[in-house]
């Protein structure tokens, strides 16, 4: 049965000094309607490059990704990019610095031409836990945690079934990151999204996610549930490595 996600022999080429590098070898999975689904790795393994690949955000090879079961392209339609969303590591590069909060929600609704769109800003800024004051505000003025959080709204203010996010805490001090898991896990609840997480931090996947993949330079390790990634009973010598350098790993784990 298809999943939300498929993913079957993604490849992923890129040319450096007019030489081919396959940042993504040959990576296929499968992620189900409502789940939660994590990639990790080192830097360079290919994990965000996979997501890109996914949201359409780079060029890929693939011989079948499906979307809700549908195909889906290289040249996405509109309706296309409306079912998966993207969040960005760096929520303040990812926001425009010269639109306030309210700019950058109304954006996504103007496009797709979706009527009501003061009440559904409204309603955005308030789900993501910020106040009506942060409505006209631009990047500048707003915390790194609060960047995030409109990042998050702008994603889902079109009411998308797929969140895919990059690295969502990284760029954050290490006081929010839990706020904003906490937000994401609410989130995903209440909408009852299909994640994929894309993180180096174990921690972080295995508190989120009941599936994670495994990357190691373009491959694919192997897929582990949650429960066996924090007791370590993994097949590979690959991730049992990772386990032991990823420092902070238990405290994300409780």
């Amino acid at each position: 049965m298809a999943g939300m996600i498929d993913v079957n022999d993604l490849h992923v080429t890129f040319q450096n000094g007019g030489k081919p590098v396959r940042a993504v070898q040959g990576v296929s999975f499968s992620v189900g309607d409502g789940e939660s689904f994590g990639i990790v790795g080192e830097s360079g393994s290919g994990k965000s490059t996979v997501l890109k690949a996914i949201a359409g955000l780079i060029p890929s090879e693939s011989a079948g990704l499906l979307v809700n079961g549908k195909p889906v392209s290289a040249r996405r339609a509109k309706e296309d990019r409306r079912q998966l969303q993207f969040v960005f590591q760096d929520p303040y590069a990812s926001l425009h610095p010269r639109q306030t909060v309210d700019d950058v929600l109304r954006e996504p609704l103007i496009i797709h031409g979706i009527g009501e769109r003061d009440e559904k800003i409204v309603g955005a800024i308030a789900e993501v836990g910020l106040s009506p004051q942060h409505r006209f505000r631009y990047p500048h003025q707003l915390s790194g945690g609060q960047r995030q959080r409109v990042a998050i709204a702008r994603a889902l203010i079109l009411r998308p079934p797929i969140l895919l996010l990059d690295e969502p805490t990284s760029a954050l001090d290490v006081s929010v990151q839990a706020e904003i898991l906490n937000l994401i896990s609410r989130l995903r609840k209440s909408h009852r999204l299909t994640i994929i997480l894309v993180s180096h931090d174990l921690g972080v996947v295995a508190h989120l996610c009941s599936r994670i993949a495994i990357m190691q330079l373009g491959r694919l390790v192997e897929i582990v549930e949650a429960n066996s990634l924090r007791t370590g009973q993994v097949r590979q010598d690959y991730t049992r490595r990772l386990i032991a350098a990823s420092r902070g790993f238990t405290r994300m784990t409780g």
